[in-house]
């Protein structure tokens, strides 16, 4: 019998190597004004490997991508929402890939969720961005803490 692995729960910075949480929070100190400059997406796709093959638990909100008008099996995983479609997409180490083919009620995506998965450090890209994970969905979740 197959058991499966209890979920890690992430948090977004999580998914960046160290080196770049350093960098980030170090550039964060420096820009005070808060202000978003409409620029392409990085190209740049840092990503920890050692994730490969963990089953987490992170937070955010879904851009649809597959589905039909009930349920949504394909999607981008976000950080927050509008991303992709009104903003500047993240950089690929702040977007994953998920494929859930038992299907997200759509009722239940329009908010933050939690998605629970097998994650991998894989590069992809389509139309919306470049993502520089991928996920196997076993489990979505309205967000509630």
């Amino acid at each position: 019998m197959l058991v499966q692995a209890e979920a890690i729960t992430m948090e977004w910075e999580e998914l960046l190597p160290e080196a770049e949480r350093i960098a980030q929070a170090k550039a964060a100190e420096l820009n005070h004004d808060g202000s978003v400059v409409n620029q392409p997406q990085s190209q740049e796709v840092n990503v920890r490997s050692d994730l490969n093959g963990k089953t987490i638990r992170l937070p955010g909100f879904v851009v649809p991508l597959e589905g039909d008008e009930n349920t949504i099996t394909e999607f981008f995983l976000v950080p927050y929402f509008g991303a992709c479609i009104h903003v500047p997409p993240p950089p690929p180490n702040q977007i994953i890939y998920v494929k859930y083919p038992k299907g997200a009620p759509v009722d239940d995506v329009w908010g933050a969720v939690w998605i629970e998965g097998t994650i991998k450090a894989e590069t992809m890209s389509n139309d919306l961005a470049t993502v520089g994970y991928t996920m196997e969905g076993i489990k979505v979740e309205v967000y509630e803490e």
